[in-house]
């Protein structure tokens, strides 16, 4: 855009503020229309696509306070004194008042004097002149690219140990390396992966959407890995020491108290996650197995263990808390 268009834009009315608005309402007009005219959710609209771009260049140059200046002055010579326009038989116009200006006469032919010659011997013309006269206020400054969407699927132990991702995006290759246990669902923020900026602004950032997939053993839970650890009777009733499974693929023993019930966490300390942060634990929630079919003998011998133990009711506490 050059200085030139700012007499024909009015950019205060492309952006639906009025000539006094703070930049706050500035910025705030600025968002509301780029989001409701960004081609991606105006796929193929033309006439919203080029609005879009109308918008971008009005708040290119009001959000700067400087150009903002700039461009009020301009604005303002347009609006009164001679109109600044392409001149013609009724004498007066733009060319005429610049020839005025700088020594080229007046009248209907006073830029052959001057106008003229200021572009093509000083080797700069309208744009130059409005540059001397207003500090260069024709140039549009640097705006930030947008923000753009994407979401990606990895599997559970890419998102537990925190790996190093690649997808494409919009004919681009981005890499990003996962936060440790990043959950199903979770929104990343990944600076200046979005769209380039214009005019040496900054890019704007990926909003990446992660989904995780479930694995059949282990779930997250902050730096801790969790786990049903399933136990037989006898090993609970008794007591043992068992082998729990861990995500990089080796086994801990774990040791089972008797009389251990389903639910009773065990902690097996530093085999969770690992990140900056330091180290979580496994934890094992242990579920009590009971046998689909049972012997005779096996059947005999629990027939003796219930005997033993019928004075000890699992459901005391349990009727004594549901009349609470």
């Amino acid at each position: 855009m050059t200085s030139q268009d700012w007499f024909s834009k009015d950019f205060y009315k492309t952006l639906g503020v009025p000539k006094d608005a703070d930049q706050a309402d500035i910025k705030k007009a600025y968002r509301k229309q780029a989001k409701n005219l960004h081609p991606d959710r105006n796929p193929g609209n033309a006439a919203s696509e080029k609005q879009f771009k109308n918008v971008g260049e009005a708040y290119a140059v009001l959000s700067d306070p400087s150009q903002r200046e700039q461009y009020d002055s301009v604005r303002a010579m347009g609006s009164g004194g001679p109109r600044f326009q392409a001149g013609g038989q009724g004498g007066g116009g733009f060319e005429d008042a610049m020839g005025g200006m700088f020594g080229g006469g007046q009248g209907g032919h006073g830029n052959q004097g001057g106008y003229s010659n200021a572009r093509t011997q000083g080797g700069g013309g309208f744009e130059d002149i409005l540059s001397s006269m207003f500090g260069g206020g024709g140039r549009r400054g640097p705006a930030p690219g947008q923000d753009i969407g994407a979401t990606t699927e990895v599997a559970f132990r890419q998102a537990a140990e925190g790996a190093t991702i690649s997808l494409s995006l919009e004919g681009r290759t981005v890499s990003t390396r996962l936060p440790v246990g990043v959950k199903d669902g979770q929104k990343i923020r990944i600076r200046g992966k979005g769209r380039p900026g214009t005019g040496g602004g900054p890019a704007g950032d990926l909003l990446l959407t992660v989904r995780v997939s479930k694995h059949p053993v282990f779930t997250v839970d902050g730096l801790n890995l969790r786990m049903t650890l399933p136990v037989a009777f006898d090993e609970a009733v008794l007591g043992a020491t068992v082998e729990v499974p861990t995500l990089d693929g080796t086994h801990v023993k774990v040791k089972v108290p008797s009389g251990t019930n389903s639910g009773r966490v065990l902690r097996v300390k530093g085999r969770g996650l690992t990140s900056a942060k330091g180290k979580g634990d496994l934890l094992a929630s242990v579920s009590v197995s009971v046998p689909d079919k049972v012997s005779s003998a096996a059947k005999e011998a629990l027939q003796t263990f219930a005997l033993e133990t019928a004075k000890d009711d699992p459901r005391a506490e349990l009727y004594k808390n549901a009349v609470k």
